[in-house]
């Protein structure tokens, strides 16, 4: 699955990205809930900013599962791998 997804353009940055701004989303989401429905209470907002939230680590998840495949393809550029490899060194 994850090579199809590089074949079809979608590379680990898109899924970090995607990832943030579905943080972002959560809580635009839970602030326009609590705003826009208030006789709802802070449950129901509390549920719309759970649901959109619920999508950062799987988004994450991606963009790992991505980068492991870019850094086996050889497809990272150098930038890209010397930070990679800072990163996993910093890890341990």
């Amino acid at each position: 699955m994850i090579q199809k997804l590089h074949e079809k353009g979608l590379r680990s940055e898109h899924a970090y990205t995607a990832a943030l701004l579905s943080i972002g989303l959560s809580i635009a989401a839970w602030a326009t809930s609590l705003r826009a429905e208030p006789g709802a209470g802070l449950d129901r907002a509390d549920r719309w900013g759970i649901f959109v939230g619920e999508w950062a680590p799987t988004l994450f998840g991606l963009g790992l599962a991505l980068s492991h495949y870019e850094q086996h393809d050889g497809t990272l550029t150098t930038g890209e791998r010397e930070i990679y490899r800072e990163t996993e060194r910093r890890a341990g």
